[in-house]
């Protein structure tokens, strides 16, 4: 059975975060995030040509998958929501129904896991990445879902 882990950008720093990754064994990591900037100084480390070079000093393998990354009119939706209960973005704890729904109906339903499960490093792990820090919380759970239940990949998920 193959391994994989996910891990987001909230609650690291650019230390704790690469430490994390060592622990876990993870030598690629899958970028699943639109934007792959994230604002307020304390991440700019994840922002991706930072994120890129630490990873290349670290021996992390990178790959942005745009592919499975939410549309701006999904991210918008799921945004509306965090407003309706009056949560930010940073301390969400879980996905909006309708988000979940769509995102698994227009995006995962859409994508061929297939190559990228087939890809995954033969020794060590590979990690999804986005950056809200529960993974309840955000899509890479539903990737993660799709790849237990359709590819026999057990998952582990990463917290600070």
């Amino acid at each position: 059975m193959l391994e994989m882990v996910t891990i987001g950008v909230y609650g690291f720093d650019g230390e704790s975060f690469l430490r994390r990754l060592r622990h876990a064994d993870v030598r690629l990591l899958l970028d699943v995030r639109q934007r792959r900037g994230v604002r307020g100084p304390e991440y700019a480390w994840a922002n991706a040509r930072r994120l890129r070079t630490a990873l290349d000093q670290a021996g992390v393998a990178y790959e942005h998958h745009l592919e499975l990354a939410p549309t701006t009119e999904l991210r918008r939706l799921q945004y509306a929501e965090d407003d309706r209960q009056g949560v930010g973005k940073r301390s969400r704890r879980e996905l909006a129904a309708e988000y979940a729904r769509r995102y698994t109906t227009e995006i995962l339903d859409r994508a061929d896991l297939a190559p990228i499960v087939a890809a995954l490093p033969s020794s060590g792990t590979a990690a999804l990445l986005c950056v809200e820090r529960d993974p309840e919380a955000c899509h890479r759970s539903l990737i993660a879902q799709r790849m237990t239940e359709r590819h026999d990949v057990t998952i582990e998920h990463l917290r600070p």
